[in-house]
């Protein structure tokens, strides 16, 4: 697991988006502050990402999608990391 202040690892997965003007305005509108959030001036947030890496690094598993409603099944992920560990 992962936490990514600052979405410095979101960077470098190309995983990370500054939000347009009219939704920055309507998430201030709602007392929302991701620039204080991140501690940064810009409205950014990172794209859900889910990577199994193996012990040499290497990816097995990727999960990207821009709709931060489609998650992968936890089950699944449970699975990948037991075979790895085989």
């Amino acid at each position: 697991m992962l936490t990514d202040l600052h979405l410095k690892t979101a960077e470098q997965f190309h995983l990370a988006f500054t939000l347009p003007d009219y939704l920055r305005d309507l998430y201030k509108s709602f007392g929302n502050a991701l620039d204080r959030f991140h501690d940064e001036p810009d409205y950014r947030l990172p794209i859900p990402a889910r990577y199994v890496v193996d012990t040499q690094g290497i990816i097995r598993a990727a999960d990207v999608s821009a709709d931060y409603t489609i998650r992968p099944e936890p089950s699944e992920t449970l699975r990948q990391l037991r075979m790895l560990t085989r």
